[in-house]
């Protein structure tokens, strides 16, 4: 068993304790329908996804958690966000962490009726246990409480498992961007999914 509280940006640390990291089976290959024979849909052109294995199965970690925030919480104002620690017996075992109403920060799009699961993480030996499902309904709970409209979550096509799970909660893929990480060489190839759900 296992409870699901919610914490202060002071415990950042217990929150940070928690690996964050999957392992990457397969991807979701983005193509685009643009002049494609048989392509259906209206408009110019389009995107598909479709599922295709990796050759070498590779484990993906996050160097920094939660962009960060718990090795800088000063980094944001996190004023009108939401800290949440799974526990089990009194260990952690999963955090989810809320975001909205700030300035600065992109991915709100300016909004204040936005809500943002900026980090989702659960201990390798308790996930497919529950813990992920508790702490989205939480942040969905949150956010709805708050009169928030909506709650938007960014992944990446190479965390299938994520995309399976998010789209399970109910959320629908409304936003793919191809070169969204270019900057960065290590993930260059990466391409950002972004995932709605209406409150």
């Amino acid at each position: 068993m296992f409870e699901i509280i919610e914490i202060d940006s002071g415990r950042l640390d217990e929150y940070g304790s928690i690996p964050m990291s999957h392992e990457v089976k397969s991807l979701f290959k983005v193509d685009s329908l643009h002049g494609k024979p048989g392509a259906t849909g209206e408009g110019p052109g389009g995107l598909s996804l479709e599922e295709e294995d990796v050759p070498a199965p590779w484990t993906k970690i996050a160097a920094e958690g939660a962009d960060g925030i718990e090795g800088d919480p000063a980094k944001y104002d996190v004023s009108n966000w939401a800290f949440f620690l799974a526990r089990d017996d009194s260990q952690p075992v999963g955090g989810a962490v809320v975001a909205s109403d700030t300035d600065g920060v992109w991915i709100l799009d300016g909004r204040d009726d936005l809500a943002v699961l900026w980090d989702i993480r659960v201990r390798s030996d308790r996930k497919r246990a529950g813990v992920g499902k508790a702490l989205f309904e939480r942040a969905v709970e949150w956010s709805r409480g708050r009169g928030l409209r909506q709650l938007k979550i960014e992944t990446q096509n190479t965390n299938v498992p994520a995309c399976l799970f998010y789209a399970s909660m109910g959320c629908d893929l409304r936003g793919i961007v191809c070169h969204a990480y270019a900057a960065r060489p290590e993930t260059a190839d990466e391409v950002m999914l972004l995932w709605w759900l209406d409150l």
